[in-house]
């Protein structure tokens, strides 16, 4: 690759998401802002005047970016861009997506419309960017010569999926996952969950929340087959997954608790299973990829961490963290997993997601 830096555009760049999209990538080795994308009543207006009064972000509207003009989310507007960003909201993500994608344009994309769909891959950066190579069968069977939608997963399995794949690449086949999770209210985007519901609260309902989690994980997990032209849905040792999810009052970082069993006997030890987190390596670590975390996953020896106000932050939010790991009673071995929701669990899975896409021949 040359110096010069790959065009990008985001979509949906008003939003938490979006503007999340802006501060990872103002400053970028490899990808340039050249187009933003939002709705009618932003378009025509410079970014800083379009998300005034919306900006939620503790650093400051990057200046450069500030006075980008904003479009609406049409094509046109992004011919230029070798790489677009959304963090579009699911409601107009699924038409404007595709949209972009017809138009032989790169989609990376946070919102979930594509997730189910055969043709595109859900990739969790830290465990299964080998599924970026279904993109030429995508391309192929929608007659396109560059476009394609990449999707990252939903924040709350990126959670946990992380050190499930290291445990599967440790010790075999996983049987048996039991997960609750306690979320963020940033998950629920801008402006969120009534201060009325949550302050000195728990819901234990997050809509949709625990089927993504269940159906995810496998899709995640599984490989490739059919010379690259599908997935297994982990069909080769099928994942017996239960979710449940529950809204607390924390800003951000979703903590999940954790059980699991394996299919193999005997199961590994508390000790055994803390070694092989540590030394989990990803191919985005291994590729030496900008955003890429040096540790994937942080295993804390306090009994008392992770916890998301100490631990969100670490290494820019991009790995997980990881802790309280014990025999299980029940299953074989339980532990708490964090993961910052709104960086590894949104904007950065996407954009880390196009790095390795970019080192492997994917954005060329």
């Amino acid at each position: 690759m040359g110096s010069a830096k790959v065009k990008a555009g985001i979509l949906g760049a008003t939003g938490t998401v979006g503007q999340r999209f802006i501060l990872l990538l103002s400053n970028h080795p490899e990808f340039e802002i050249v187009a933003l994308g939002a709705s009618s009543s932003s378009a025509g207006k410079p970014y800083k005047e379009a998300v005034s009064g919306r900006w939620k972000q503790a650093q400051p509207i990057p200046a450069h970016i500030g006075e980008i003009p904003v479009n609406e989310c049409e094509p046109k507007h992004f011919l230029d861009c070798g790489v677009v960003f959304s963090g579009l909201d699911s409601k107009p993500a699924g038409p404007v997506e595709a949209a972009f994608r017809e138009a032989n344009l790169r989609v990376f994309s946070n919102a979930k419309n594509y997730r189910r769909d055969p043709l595109c891959p859900l990739i969790v950066p830290l465990v299964n960017t080998d599924h970026l190579e279904i993109i030429p069968y995508q391309q192929k069977q929608l007659l396109l010569e560059r476009g394609y939608i990449v999707t990252n997963a939903n924040c709350s399995t990126t959670g946990v999926v992380v050190a499930l794949k290291a445990l599967e690449a440790a010790f075999g086949s996983l049987d048996v996952i039991m997960i609750q999770t306690m979320q963020a209210i940033s998950g629920s985007g801008y402006p969120g969950v009534s201060s009325l519901d949550i302050l000195d609260n728990v819901v234990p309902f997050i809509d949709g929340e625990e089927n993504k989690i269940e159906w995810e994980t496998s899709k995640i997990l599984g490989g490739l087959k059919d010379s690259n032209t599908a997935f297994d849905l982990h069909e080769d040792n099928p994942l017996r997954v239960s979710a449940q999810c529950n809204r607390v009052p924390v800003i951000d970082g979703h903590l999940s608790c954790v059980s699991v069993s394996f299919k193999k006997r005997p199961a590994p030890t508390p000790e055994q299973v803390a070694e092989a987190l540590r030394k989990y390596k990803c191919e985005a670590q291994t590729l030496h990829c900008h955003s890429a975390p040096e540790q994937a996953i942080t295993v804390h020896q306090e009994p008392d961490r992770p916890q998301p106000r100490l631990d969100r932050e670490w290494q820019n939010g991009a790995g997980v963290n990881v802790g309280r790991i014990r025999k299980c009673p029940v299953l074989d071995i339980k532990f708490v997993s964090l993961v910052n929701n709104v960086m590894l669990g949104a904007a950065t899975s996407s954009v880390l997601n196009a790095e390795v896409a970019l080192k492997k021949g994917f954005l060329g």
